[in-house]
């Protein structure tokens, strides 16, 4: 039986290490050891109660998925979770899940195991709303959403957007920004806001490239009038990045009709993407002109306060208390964008439950051990500021020291230059990096350098020189 287990088990985790990242696979499936088979129905062994609800909370559907395809359509997951480990003589002590229930999950989770994006061409119209599905994600709302400095136009935007939507001048409201800084957040947190308000409104939440393969579906099975029927009776459209339109002409022109009926008929149109509709290549001129008529904003990384009330807000809504240590060296350390911000966490998170110990300093130093070459990946303003200093034979302290020396000004100009190129950060929060420095000093700075790499041929080599090591961290 447990050899069988074994072996059942070796297979899923073939199928689900398909569907995860290598660090999710690695913290959250790898600690799992098969327990027993039972007929159709597989009990695994997992270390903690907070491990087992967050495989349930984050990974159901691609379990289901191994189990179905490994054991068939009557396949069934048990949980046996760890309370209490025991000493050398005894077993550990477990609970198992579900006790006693034949469905192994909650309605809600029964939900989440059905869940699939329907198809557009299901229904002609949207009279029967329940059996359509937003593709909003719950766990995408305001109030998980940081307010800073550095999203607070786009963040005020779209709660009035989900006060009024199709009726405020924010329409089209188009996000964008960089990997990883909330685009799809707040966009769902829109979403989430219109479909839970008092008026009764119909939101779909769609990826440009899910709404590409769909037109591509119509096109090819003839159903385009019913692909463009259904969403041009959609109330609230959100498309994820637009910039996958770029060279697919036929998909544009049908988003062309679609985005002028929806407007002219006040229905809130979302977008987001990846740069502003002035940097979009590829998309006809005609939609980048639509794209105009409303509100643009952008989202940039988080300025280290904004990133201590992130961690804050996420370790309350854990339920786990957090030393303000341990905070500002992960908001110090982790400056590349939220997405790996969370990913730290999650990881200290794990690491604490796994080995059942307080998260602490040195517990996220030794994590942060783990994962520091991915994040040193990135093009960040102390490696800015640290390669630059090592070029021109300064100190990154002299940087940000009140000197006018002509060598120390030129590093400072050129580091600041590079850090607003090739960082998400804005000009305030780059002027804080370089000793407290306001806006307008960071804006005059890339003015002097663009200025003289225009009339010093030497000078404008030395930054290409430096560039080069930039753009190849950047990839």
């Amino acid at each position: 039986m447990k050899s069988e287990a074994i072996a059942i088990w070796t297979e899923c985790m073939r199928i689900i290490e398909k569907h995860v990242n290598e660090q999710s696979f690695s913290t959250w499936f790898k600690p799992i050891q098969p327990a027993r088979i039972d007929g159709s129905v597989l009990t695994i062994q997992v270390p903690s109660q907070f491990f087992y609800e967050w495989l349930e909370d984050n990974y159901v559907d691609v379990l289901k998925l191994a189990i179905k395809t490994v054991l068939g359509a009557d396949g069934r997951l048990e949980y046996a979770v760890v309370v209490d480990k025991g000493n050398s003589q005894n077993q550990p002590y477990m609970v198992s899940y579900p006790q006693g229930v034949s469905n192994p999950v909650s309605k809600k989770k029964k939900e989440a195991f059905a869940a699939t994006a329907h198809s557009p061409f299901d229904l002609s119209s949207l009279d029967e709303q329940t059996t359509l599905q937003s593709n909003l994600s719950t766990t995408y709302t305001f109030n998980s959403f940081i307010e800073g400095d550095c999203n607070r136009l786009a963040r005020s935007a779209g709660f009035a957007v989900a006060n009024k939507p199709g009726i405020t001048s924010f329409n089209p409201l188009l996000v964008y920004g960089g990997v990883g800084l909330g685009k799809t957040h707040l966009v769902q947190a829109i979403g989430n806001e219109i479909k839970n308000g008092p008026e009764d409104k119909f939101v779909l939440y769609v990826s440009s490239e899910k709404f590409v393969n769909q037109f591509m579906d119509a096109i090819k099975d003839g159903n385009i009038k019913s692909f463009t029927n259904f969403y041009m009776q959609v109330d609230v459209l959100i498309i994820d990045d637009i910039q996958f339109f770029a060279g697919k002409g036929r998909t544009q022109e049908m988003f062309f009709h679609i985005f002028n009926h929806l407007h002219q008929n006040k229905r809130q149109i979302i977008m987001t993407s990846d740069c502003a509709p002035k940097d979009l290549m590829g998309l006809e001129e005609r939609l980048l002109s639509r794209f105009k008529w409303g509100l643009t904003a952008d989202l940039q990384m988080p300025d280290f306060e904004t990133r201590i009330a992130i961690i804050r807000k996420k370790m309350q809504s854990e339920g786990i208390d957090i030393p303000t240590n341990v905070i500002e060296y992960l908001a110090y350390t982790v400056d590349t964008n939220v997405r790996e911000l969370e990913g730290v966490m999650i990881s200290l998170i794990a690491h604490a439950s796994l080995n059942r110990v307080e998260i602490s300093l040195d517990l996220a130093k030794t994590i942060m051990k783990n994962i520091v070459k991915d994040i040193e990946t990135e093009v960040s303003i102390e490696y800015i500021q640290k390669s630059c200093a090592e070029y021109y034979g300064i100190k990154v302290e002299d940087m940000k020291a009140k000197t006018r020396k002509k060598e120390i000004v030129i590093a400072r100009q050129v580091a600041m230059y590079f850090s607003k190129e090739f960082t998400n950060h804005s000009l305030k929060s780059i002027g804080y990096h370089f000793g407290g420095r306001d806006h307008s000093t960071v804006i005059h700075a890339v003015q002097s350098v663009n200025d003289l790499m225009e009339t010093d041929a030497s000078f404008r080599n030395a930054v290409q020189e430096q560039k080069k090591q930039f753009k190849i961290r950047s990839y």
